[in-house]
């Protein structure tokens, strides 16, 4: 008997998801012996009421085709559930498939999908918003919305879009004075960005920006601290070289759980490379084990 899952596509990410070849991506599911239930998911549409839906219908697999974002949107709604998360890399960047080994080729990540393991893996949340790689607010979700005014207005492509956006953020330079309660004491901050990463970030050497593991139960905290454009770049300099530990306006620390202050009532937030805007304080917390996903067979 052929095992059902239900396939959500991101029909702007990859050339998988144009109309033509949707009986073809069909027809791969199928060898592998799945029967799968494609649905195309226009710009615009709401996706997060889509996959809800799925969930309400009993699916027990819900495979997301798209970039991380589309892969973050399919997984907040199966948290907590027994629905299983299939992932097909479309993206950009693919971060969430690369740090648990799962294939990026079309053919081999639908063969995963058939044949690999399932894995709980933690995922985090911040007010309630989940995310499976990352959340940050300052300099980066400034950069991301000048990314999407420039592809909006100006049609520029995505990495234009973004070279641009980081010079027009990097002139203006946001900081942003914070205060963070982490294990009963506050600590104040005025930093260009706070980063939260599910799960420990490698901030060193060429495998900067990659996860070892995301089953550990931890939030991932980072912050710099006054410390002007020259001073990013002398970070950025002793992490390539693997001395962050010599820096002293770098913070890093492991927690399961903290809340951030601002002067704002509301501040923009990065979620897995999403912008949205979120009422302070920003209550932040590690779900352990609350995502189940296929990864490799052992």
């Amino acid at each position: 008997m052929q095992r059902r899952v239900s396939v959500v596509v991101n029909s702007t990410a990859g050339a998988g998801s144009s109309p033509p070849s949707v009986e073809a991506l069909r027809a791969k599911f199928l060898a592998v012996g799945l029967r799968a239930e494609i649905v195309q998911v226009q710009p615009g549409s709401d996706l997060l009421s889509f996959v809800r839906g799925v969930v309400e219908t009993g699916a027990s697999t819900v495979v997301a085709c798209g970039g991380d974002g589309t892969v973050s949107a399919v997984a907040s709604c199966l948290v907590g559930t027994d629905i299983v998360l299939g992932v097909l890399p479309m993206g950009t960047l693919n971060h969430f498939a690369k740090d648990l080994a799962i294939p990026l080729g079309e053919d081999a990540a639908i063969a995963n999908i058939a044949a690999g393991r399932v894995l709980n893996v933690d995922v985090g949340e911040v007010n309630n918003r989940i995310f499976i790689n990352n959340s940050s607010l300052g300099l980066y979700p400034d950069i991301v919305r000048e990314r999407e005014r420039r592809q909006r207005r100006l049609g520029y492509g995505k990495w234009r879009a973004l070279f641009e956006a980081s010079i027009t953020a990097a002139r203006r330079y946001p900081t942003l004075a914070v205060q963070i309660d982490l294990e009963g004491k506050t600590y104040e901050r005025r930093t260009p960005f706070v980063f939260v990463g599910n799960n420990r970030y490698i901030m060193e050497g060429f495998e900067i920006g990659e996860r070892r593991s995301l089953t550990e139960g931890k939030l991932a905290l980072y912050v710099t601290q006054r410390t002007g454009r020259f001073g990013l770049l002398r970070l950025a300099l002793l992490a390539l070289f693997k001395r962050l530990d010599q820096a002293r306006d770098f913070d890093s620390v492991c927690t399961r759980d903290f809340t951030v202050h601002t002067h704002h009532r509301f501040v923009q937030v990065a979620t897995d490379g999403e912008v949205t805007k979120i009422e302070t304080p920003l209550r932040y917390r590690i779900r352990p084990s609350a995502l189940r996903v296929i990864v490799p067979a052992e």
